[in-house]
């Protein structure tokens, strides 16, 4: 099964009126052909270095076997744990890869001491880490790496016997890696993170953990030649005109798993819609709803609906869905058709889709709170447990969390979006992302949902360059559990609290309103946080 997009109502009008243009353009196969003008000329140096992942079917295939040998060769010796270790598309893609295919893989795309320290107490004797890092500087990769390198050693184990890594030819990484004898596989450089889920970066990953990606690289090319043809037909067109819109644009996508065989494919495109698109005051917004999800009652005027469904060609014959959109396909097809649309929405938004110039900010924020080391900021006012941060004084004025939630709604625009951001141990809090649902009925706007550090690498860019419309809340944990970076001059904990406050900082210098609150027991304070947000 190759990609299907059906459309009605609004989004249909937006293909009607953009595709022919598109198919004038010729976009989609200049697109394919590696054209690197189709963005304007300010785009034109970095999209000329990012078009790889066009031919990345082509250029995985010889890795199948490398990779196929060495899972063999790990299981001879009863390793059959993966780790992976990787932030944004280098651990989402290989995430929605392994869940699909059914195999264990743990991802580890987190700074919380409590999460490392999970995945470094599970039987090291039977695991490999992977570690995957583009520019190979990731700081939250290699704090991870140096954890485990010190965990191997502990117990007598070779770390260059159980560390595989995946990273561009030449990276600070590449060159640490080959000097301490670990497998590397270098992954393609003209392929940026978040359109790198058929490179090395997802296959090694999954294939370790047991997915079948000979297969999956077979659906990608079953789609390639549907996708590279400049017809009104092409599913890729079809979508990437239906999620730009046309004015008064709908920016803002609800993507809505209902009846999709494949798990976890809608974290995976908010991470290439929102870092792609989210720049220069534009962009567009993916919100991750559950088929039950208040946007689906309330149908905000600018939210786009979007079903993953299984066939979208019956789905429609069966189902009412009136200004929505449906896509189904395959994995490795839905895989290029959402890079192909998310870089031709690029194209009608006039934004370069393979930049993210606003991520560096946060991350420059957070090394400075390292390296200065200041005193923690006094909290507005403690209840519950649950101590109150704001950017605005004004939004404390209430002296309670249900009020201070209240003030942050307030501040939202009518097109406005609420940013929920946990800083936390998922493992043991994973209940918080139930909040999204009670926040997006209390505040009637578009919610989104994030696990801090990891959104950083995806929905981050979107915050601070895409429209001025959100306001953030920010969870993080007090806890006594922390944990050594061997090497460096602070802790797990130190680098998830600098994380926090630096994109508190950013997103405040932005004019965007921020209230953070910190759990301080987690038992009763998120229970206390729920009973806020109703």
């Amino acid at each position: 099964m190759t990609a299907a997009v059906h459309v009605s109502g609004v989004p249909k009008t937006a293909i009607d009126e953009l595709v022919p243009g598109l198919v004038t353009e010729l976009v989609a196969s200049r697109i394919t052909a590696g054209d690197p003008t189709l963005w304007g000329p300010d785009a034109e140096a970095e999209a000329s270095v990012r078009l790889g992942w066009v031919e990345a079917v082509s250029v995985s295939r010889p890795l199948v076997p490398e990779i196929l040998a060495l899972r063999g060769e790990l299981r001879a010796r009863g390793v059959d744990r993966v780790v992976l270790a990787g932030m944004g598309g280098s651990s989402l893609a290989p995430e929605v890869i392994a869940r699909t295919a059914g195999v264990p893989l743990t991802i580890l795309d987190s700074t919380a001491p409590a999460q490392v320290l999970a995945a470094l107490d599970e039987d090291l004797q039977r695991t490999v880490l992977v570690v995957s890092s583009k520019s190979g500087s990731t700081v939250e990769t290699d704090a991870q790496r140096r954890a485990f390198e010190a965990a191997f050693a502990d117990l007598g184990i070779d770390p260059a016997e159980r560390i595989v890594v995946v990273t561009d030819p030449g990276s600070p990484l590449d060159a640490e890696a080959q000097q301490a004898g670990y497998r590397v596989f270098h992954a393609d450089p003209a392929v940026g993170g978040r359109y790198s889920a058929l490179t090395a970066f997802g296959l090694v990953p999954a294939g370790l953990a047991g997915a079948d990606i000979a297969e999956l690289l077979d659906e990608a090319e079953a789609s390639m030649l549907q996708l590279a043809v400049d017809s009104a037909e092409n599913p890729a067109l079809r979508l990437g005109a239906a999620i730009t819109g046309i004015p008064p644009r709908r920016d803002k996508l609800g993507l809505v798993p209902d009846g999709t065989h494949i798990e976890g494919l809608p974290d995976w495109i908010e991470q290439l819609i929102a870092e792609s698109t989210g720049k220069a005051g534009t962009g567009i917004l993916p919100v991750v709803l559950l088929p039950v999800s208040p946007e689906l009652e309330s149908r905000p005027a600018d939210l786009q609906i979007v079903r993953l469904v299984d066939d979208a060609d019956e789905f429609h014959l069966t189902e009412r869905h009136e200004g929505e959109i449906l896509v189904s396909g395959t994995l490795g097809a839905q895989f290029l058709l959402w890079e192909y649309a998310t870089a031709i929405a690029g194209h009608l938004l006039g934004i370069n889709p393979f930049d993210q110039p606003d991520v560096e900010s946060a991350k420059a924020a957070a090394r400075g709170l390292l390296e200065k080391q200041p005193e923690p900021t006094p909290p507005a006012f403690v209840q519950d447990g649950i101590e109150v941060r704001v950017s605005d004084p004004a939004l404390a004025a209430s002296g309670t969390v249900e009020g201070v939630l209240d003030a942050l709604w307030a501040q939202l625009p009518s097109d406005g979006y609420v940013a929920v951001q946990a800083y936390v141990n998922r493992l043991e809090m994973g209940q918080l992302q139930g909040l999204r649902e009670m926040i997006a009925a209390d505040s009637g706007r578009p919610t989104t949902f994030g696990w801090g550090p990891r959104f950083l690498h995806s929905t981050g860019q979107y915050h601070k360059g895409g429209p001025a419309q959100g306001v953030f809340l920010q969870i993080l944990e007090r806890t006594d559990v922390d944990l050594e970076i061997p090497g460096r001059p602070f802790t797990f904990g130190r680098l998830i609290e600098a994380q926090a406050a630096g994109d508190a900082a950013v997103l405040a210098a932005h004019g965007r309103p921020v209230v953070s609150l910190t759990i301080t027991d987690a038992a009763d304070d998120i229970l206390a946080l729920f009973e806020a947000a109703q």
